[in-house]
Formats: structure tokens, sequence, C-alpha cells
């Protein structure tokens, strides 16, 4: 395979990888302003390869909840590292992670470790499956690639598909995409299949976040009428919306749980827990799940921290305000500008709901501004209000060069 000699890392990345990123989401698409690569962060700002600074509220997709290279989890890494990354027994950060997970999150009674959401959300599919002894899930929102299972469900945040291309038409039949707050769809499901039915997974829509509260309470009585379990998949909500996601924040807790973006401040780590009752089958061998890099200690030294962090300094109440002030300063350059699109939702994670293509065209003016924005807005500690601010007015002028 020959490449030019003066190809820009997209080049480069496409010619040996499909997409041109591991993470679909990452790879750029509103070149030349988007960053092809981002090479440093610090605090709540990233550099590009091409010295370009920017105020980040991308934050890794989410994962980023303190604030890139935060001294404090960085410190807790380096420490752990000369012990050891990784061992044939279990290490003792295994169980005290755990630990104090559990005391942070509402329902969760047992806890255990894997590295990527969508390896845990297949954990829960199989441990509820086991459980009931029924094989139908239902899926609301996005799940993750591996569980987006269900012809209609989300194969990306913002995507769906009518077929789900390399996934068994037997297995499909089993999964079924419901939208966000639509009682009529749920309703005529366990009217057909409710006796079948183990597991309503529903992951947050991110608009409706505030308003979230009665439809959560809702599932949960269906679960219960039916005899079903009701799963969370808080990889964006959780540590973010509140320490215990939406449990938390609705009053209303599900029998189990996926977290896993907000945990580590960037370290690959996700949780899987709940019922201990329900957890059982795993001890007793009626479902296998394990990995190798399930007790990787380096990320749980990060998790530690990080979730110590988050507790004492009441990380999520800081997002909170922070992201009040940015989502409504930039909702009031949007509506002074006429711009047909907004953010909605939680301040820690709000949505731009509107025109795709006028949001793009603002995305990208904003990228030649030093903003680096997503689809979802994620603020972290780091952000000041003078950096909220200074954004607020980089974007006004980014609405103004999207104007002309």
């Amino acid at each position: 395979m020959e490449i030019r000699a003066d190809a820009g890392w997209r080049e480069r990345a496409l010619a040996v990888m499909p997409v041109g990123s591991s993470t679909n989401s990452k790879a750029p698409a509103l070149l030349p302003e988007e960053p092809e690569v981002i090479v440093r962060g610090l605090g709540a700002r990233v550099w590009d390869d091409r010295g370009r600074e920017f105020i980040d509220y991308r934050c890794a997709l989410g994962p980023i909840t303190l604030g890139h290279a935060d001294p404090r989890v960085d410190a807790a890494i380096r420490d752990q590292l000369r012990d050891g990354i990784l061992f044939g027994h279990p290490h003792p950060l295994e169980t005290t992670t755990a630990e104090l997970f559990c005391s942070l999150v509402p329902g969760a009674e047992a806890a255990r470790f894997l590295k990527t959401g969508g390896e845990a959300l297949a954990a829960v599919i199989r441990i509820a499956r086991a459980h009931t002894g029924r094989d139908r899930v239902v899926q609301i929102g996005y799940n993750g690639w591996l569980n987006s299972l269900a012809a209609g469900a989300r194969v990306l945040p913002g995507a769906t598909s009518a077929s789900v291309p390399g996934v068994p038409a037997g297995l499909a039949a089993l999964h079924h995409a419901v939208g966000w707050g639509d009682d009529e769809a749920l309703d005529a499901l366990f009217r057909a299949h409710g006796s079948e039915i183990a597991l309503i997974l529903v992951a947050a829509d991110y608009p409706s976040v505030p308003s979230s509260a009665g439809f959560y309470r809702r599932l949960r009585e269906r679960a219960d009428a039916h005899g079903a379990l009701l799963a969370y998949d808080e990889m964006v909500t959780g540590f973010r919306v509140a320490l215990g996601g939406m449990s938390e924040a609705s009053g209303v807790v599900p029998d189990l749980a996926v977290f896993g973006k907000g945990v580590a401040n960037g370290m690959p780590l996700a949780v899987y827990c709940g019922r201990r009752d329900v957890l059982g089958v795993l001890d007793r061998g009626e479902v296998v799940v394990t990995s190798t890099y399930g007790g990787e200690t380096l990320s749980l030294a990060a998790a530690t921290t990080t979730m110590t962090i988050m507790r004492d300094e009441r990380i999520p109440e800081r997002l909170h305000e922070r992201g009040a002030q940015l989502q409504n300063g930039l909702n009031d350059a949007f509506a002074d500008a006429g711009a047909p699109f907004r953010l909605e939702g939680h301040p820690t994670c709000p949505q731009f709901v509107g025109e795709q293509e006028p949001i793009d065209g603002f995305l990208r003016a904003a990228f030649s501004h030093g903003l680096s924005l997503y689809r979802v807005v994620y603020v972290n500690a780091a952000h000041t209000a003078e950096d909220v601010a200074e954004t607020i007015r980089r974007a006004r002028s980014a609405l103004a060069e999207v104007g002309r």
C-alpha cells in the first residue's frame, strides 16, 4: 500500500482503517475546519496537530468529566503503575472500587467491571434472559453498536436503520425498538408478547431528560406488571446528570444498569450492576461473563479517584451550573441570529435540535473560531465561567460568519 508523503492524517487513516477511526463519531466530517486529529488536552482545552487550540465541549464524547489530564487522576494512575497493571488474581482495587460505586448508585447491590459499554450491555441482556427464562428484549434509545439488534433501532446516537445487516433474522426478531415516550407502542408490545419479554433496556433521550421521570415510572410499572426486568443504559447520564444517573435523577430504580463514561475521567472502564438476586445467575454459573481486562488496575485507580472527587466536590452540581450557563448563552445567541436550531435537554448533556444542515454549518464555523462542539454538548469540571463567556462570544462570531 502506497500513501503519498504529504498525505494528511485523515487520508492516512482511511487507507488502513475502515471509517478512518475506531470510533465512528470521532471521524471528522467537517474538514478542513474540523481537526483531523487531537494530540493533547489540558483542563477544558485541546490542541490539534497544527497547534490550533480549542475550547473542548466534545470531552471525548462524554468521558472527560473532571477535565483533561486532571492531576489527581493522573497521580493515581502513576502510583498504581509502579505496582503493576494486571495480575492473575484479583487486585484489592476490584473490591474497593465496587464498594465505592455501590455506595453511590441507587439500586447497585453488586457490581462488576468490563471495558466498554457495548459488552456491558450485552452482559445485562444475557443476565436478564437467564434470570427470567425469557427471550425478548425491548430497546429504547441508543444502546451501543453491540446491542443495536432490532430493526428500526438506533445504530448510532443520531441514526436508525430499518434492517440490521450482520444480525441473523431470528435474533433480530427477538429485539424490539421503541421510540422514547411511545407508550402506545409499548402497550401493544406487552399485549402481544408480555409473557416473553425479559428486559426493557432504556437509554435516556437527551433532550427529554428534564421531563423523563414520568416515562421511567411507567416503564417500571409495565416491567413489574409483566414480570420483566428494567435496565438503564447510563453510559452518558451516569455521574453526569447525577452521581447515580437517571435512577437518582428520576427516583425510579431499575433492576440492572450499565455505567461507564463518567466513572474514570477517560480511562476505559464499564460497570454493570444491579440487584444481587438478578446477578446471582453469575454466582451460580448459569451465565458466564468474564474478561481478562475487567480488573485492570490503572482504570480502577482512576475510577476510585474520579468517583471520590465527584462525590466530595459535588461535581454533578457544578456541571449543571456551568452547563446551564452555556446552554442558555448559546440559545440566546442562536435566537438573536435567527438560527433554526437550539440546545435542548439537561444542561450537562444538551443536544442540538433543529435543521441538520444549518447545525453543520454552525459547527464548521465554530471550529474556525476555536470551539470543538458535538451534537451533544458536554461540559467538564475544568470549564470556568470565563471559558463559557468566551465560548458564547466566539459562537456569536461563528454565527455572524455563517450569516454572511
